[in-house]
């Protein structure tokens, strides 16, 4: 969603929205935040979330994080598409999994059971033409790190086909089902 997990004052579902988060991951629950989604996960277990230095909108890399023990590992580097101007801060006790060269905290994990995505591997091409077509305003904002509707539309099938295989791999690890 376009909304910070900071707008409680005007959004008051958020503050239900993150107990609810909470209270599945600290009962075991496999939880998946992509974007908002791990901002809250991020902020539930407080974690600080606030403006990133830059947008990232369009298709950039990722990096994995060193990680330990049963974390997910990323391939060393991939492409992802993202559309976020915000970060947060890693909640205590989670592992990165993934930075970028705009953002420090791309993906983590807490526990065995919850990972939080700043980045959408779940996007089709679909979803990202409607995203273009009605967020074209913060393309038009410019930036290092916003690319033109076009350079996002330029993306082929086997980009969608690599993010769409990283996340089965990511959704197999967290819930065990194949």
């Amino acid at each position: 969603g376009p909304m910070s997990v900071n707008d409680e004052a005007a959004l008051p579902w958020l503050r239900a929205e993150k107990q609810f988060v909470r209270r599945a991951a600290e009962d075991g629950v496999a939880v998946l935040g992509i974007c908002l989604g791990a901002q809250l996960i991020a902020n539930a277990f407080g974690g600080r979330v606030y403006p990133n230095a830059e947008k990232e909108i369009g298709w950039f890399e990722i990096e994995a994080a060193a990680s330990s023990g049963d974390g997910f590992r990323f391939p060393p580097r991939c492409m992802a598409f993202h559309w976020h101007g915000e970060t947060f801060d890693l909640p205590a006790g989670a592992a990165r999994l993934a930075r970028s060269a705009a953002c420090e905290n791309q993906a983590f994990q807490w526990g065995r059971r919850v990972i939080g995505l700043q980045f959408h591997l779940e996007s089709t091409p679909e979803a990202v033409r409607v995203l273009v077509e009605h967020g074209r305003e913060e393309l038009q904002a410019g930036g290092r790190r916003i690319q033109s509707a076009a350079e996002i539309a330029g993306a082929g099938a086997a980009s969608f086909e690599e993010m769409h295989a990283l996340m089965d791999r990511l959704l197999v690890h967290l819930t065990g089902v194949k």
